[in-house]
C-alpha cells in the first residue's frame, strides 16, 4: 500500500505541465502505480478544461481562481474518474513484479538495473545517474543492501524519494515500494534499509546532498563534482 504521495500543489502543477522536466518524472513513475493519484490527476485535467472555458466568460481574480479550483476538485465524484480510468487501453503493471522497470525510465534502463553505470560510495551504497539537467536538477538511482544504511546527511536543496524496490526508514516514518517523499534544506536524516531486501530508489536532487560523518565528509567533493547544480 502507497501511504506517501505528491502533494495535491505539485499533482496540479504536473497536470498543467509546469513542473520542472526532472520532478514531472519522478512524479509520473509515482502515478504509474499509484490509482489515487491516478484518480486525481483525473479530477484536476477535467477541471482545468472547465475552468478554461469559464474563463473565457468570466473574469476573474487569481485567487478566487485558485479557491474554485480547489474547492471543486473536492467536491468532484469519483464515479466520474473511474469511467475515464476504464478507457485505459495499456494494462497497469503492480509493484509487486520484482525488479520490473517502470515505464516512464525504460528510457534511461533498458533492460535491467544491473547495465547501469554504478558509482560505489561505500560497501552497501551506490549511485546511478540517469539525467542532468544543465545548471538544474539530478535524476538517479540509489541503491543500498538489506540491512544497511545510507550515511547520515543533510540536503542542500530539494530531494524527491520514490521508492522502487524495497522499503528503508528513518526518523519520520517507514517508505515502501511506491512511496513519495519530499525533503527539503531543513532536513538531517540517516535511511536505514529493512533487513529483507536491498532498497532501490528514484532520487531528484534540486542541489547535492551533504554527508555529516567525519569519514563520509571526504566524499563530498565527489557528490559535489557529479551534481549538475555544482559548479565545477
Amino acid at each position: 500500500m502507497i501511504n506517501y504521495h505528491p502533494s495535491i500543489e505539485t499533482l496540479t502543477d504536473y497536470a498543467a505541465g509546469s513542473l520542472p522536466l526532472a520532478h514531472s518524472l519522478c512524479v509520473s513513475t509515482h502515478i504509474e502505480h499509484c490509482s489515487e493519484c491516478q484518480q486525481q490527476i483525473r479530477k484536476l485535467e477535467m477541471l482545468g478544461t472547465h475552468l478554461f472555458e469559464q474563463a473565457k466568460t468570466e473574469k476573474r481574480r487569481l485567487d478566487s481562481l485558485k479557491d474554485s479550483f480547489f474547492q471543486k476538485l473536492a467536491e468532484l465524484p469519483e464515479q466520474d474518474i473511474l469511467k475515464k480510468e476504464q478507457t485505459a487501453t495499456e494494462p497497469e503493471q503492480s509493484w509487486k513484479d520484482e525488479y520490473r522497470i517502470p515505464r516512464s525510465l525504460r528510457q534511461f534502463i533498458k533492460s535491467s538495473y544491473d547495465d547501469l553505470n554504478w558509482m560505489r560510495l561505500s560497501p552497501s551504497f551506490k549511485i546511478a545517474t540517469l539525467y542532468n539537467e544543465e545548471g538544474g536538477a539530478q535524476v538517479a538511482l540509489t541503491r543500498v543492501k538489506a540491512g544497511a544504511h545510507m550515511p547520515t546527511h543533510t540536503h542542500t536543496g530539494d530531494e524527491i524519494t520514490l521508492v522502487l524496490e524495497g522499503a528503508f526508514s528513518d526518523e519520520s516514518g517507514v517508505y515502501r515500494q511506491g512511496d513519495f517523499i519530499n525533503r527539503d534544506a531543513s532536513h538531517k536524516h540517516k535511511p536505514i534499509v529493512t533487513k529483507d531486501a536491498e532498497c532501490i530508489c528514484l532520487t531528484v536532487l534540486d542541489a547535492p546532498i551533504e554527508f555529516t560523518g567525519w569519514l563520509t565528509r571526504l566524499l563530498n567533493p565527489l557528490i559535489r563534482r557529479h551534481h549538475p547544480y555544482s559548479p565545477h
